[in-house]
């Protein structure tokens, strides 16, 4: 008889139901975790707001994928892992063989779409093979389940951060300072930006950006983002612009605050279907370098880790509140209305 766990299951845009399901069941090569905490992210409220079809193919289905916890089951032939250890994992790995993982660019491998773990709102997540033996790690005893299911995202704004090749001195703006954009600016200012503005509808947002270690803050609903970077960097614009939203309009707007010759991460992804325009002329003749950036690499989930255990993230300005697995729609409509960062679900 097949045991039962609670666990938020995803039904439909905006409907997301707490109920009880099977406790998942591994195969060779998987661990089974009992999640210690798992965390909200923006990719779950675009999920919980307007669906997602890489991330959830069929309904119902788990949901959250941001975690860590306590091996509860090891599967045969797993030999880095044993029942009782406390453990991060990510939501997907590489097959290391293909076309892109040969060109280090396993985040462009096909695998990873057909493999995302789903389930981390719940009692118990089912790891799979590929994620064990590529991005699952021991975590210490001095560092929480809540400190240490950062790993994921973080990974994903050091590999963004790594793209934007910041310098010593130069001026970085992050458009979109949620946990993501707060991420960033840690980063870009231990990367050597010696100026960093952030733009951000929320209140909230923009307050926790001045303690994440933003110079100036941009209420785009106050005043033009674009005409109050190029005011703050003597008309020329910023050397490296980050966008963290993921609207075509905001990518406009990323370009546009880029100096010539600087650089545009577009971080943020935007919906299915939509475009965004660019000047041609200034594109070309201000020689700009306009990157998308996508997930991560293993080796980002190790450096995330390291980070972390060492302190060099700051994780209460990124999870603001705590609630238990019950509560999920709660937790992404606060989330999606800019009341809160990350928050902690705690099953």
């Amino acid at each position: 008889m097949s045991r039962k766990m609670k666990a938020a299951m995803y039904y439909d845009i905006g409907d997301v139901r707490f109920e009880e399901t099977d406790v998942p069941e591994i195969e060779k090569g998987e661990i089974l975790v009992k999640i210690g905490a798992a965390l909200t992210c923006g990719t779950d409220v675009k999920t919980y707001k307007r669906g997602h079809p890489v991330l959830i193919k069929h309904t119902p289905a788990l949901f959250g994928h941001e975690y860590a916890g306590t091996i509860e089951e090891v599967g045969a032939g797993v030999k880095k892992f044993e029942i009782g250890m406390r453990v991060v994992a990510t939501n997907s790995a590489p097959c290391g063989d293909c076309f892109f993982c040969k060109r280090d660019m396993p985040n462009l491998c096909a695998e990873l779409k057909d493999n995302l773990v789903n389930g981390a709102f719940a009692e118990y997540i089912r790891v799979p093979k590929g994620v064990v033996d590529w991005n699952t790690h021991p975590i210490p005893d001095s560092l929480s389940f809540r400190d240490a299911a950062l790993t994921e995202p973080l990974a994903c704004v050091v590999h963004g951060i790594e793209e934007s090749n910041i310098r010593l001195g130069d001026t970085v703006v992050v458009i979109g300072a949620g946990p993501i954009g707060q991420m960033l600016i840690m980063l870009a200012k231990k990367n050597g930006a010696s100026t960093v503005i952030a733009s951000d509808l929320a209140e909230l947002r923009r307050t926790i950006a001045k303690k994440a270690g933003a110079d100036i803050v941009i209420d785009p609903s106050e005043e033009d983002p674009v005409e109050r970077v190029r005011e703050e960097t003597s008309g020329l614009g910023a050397d490296v612009v980050i966008e963290a939203v993921g609207v075509p309009q905001t990518w406009e707007q990323a370009v546009e605050m880029t100096r010539d010759a600087g650089t545009t991460v577009l971080f943020g992804g935007a919906a299915s279907g939509t475009r965004f325009e660019i000047d041609t002329v200034r594109f070309h003749y201000g020689q700009l370098t306009i990157k998308g950036v996508f997930h991560l690499k293993p080796r980002h989930v190790e450096q995330a880790l390291r980070l972390i255990t060492k302190g060099n993230i700051n994780p209460d300005l990124l999870i603001s509140h705590e609630m238990p697995l019950e509560r999920v729609n709660e937790a992404l409509e606060m989330m999606s209305r800019g009341e809160s960062m990350k928050i902690a679900i705690l099953p």
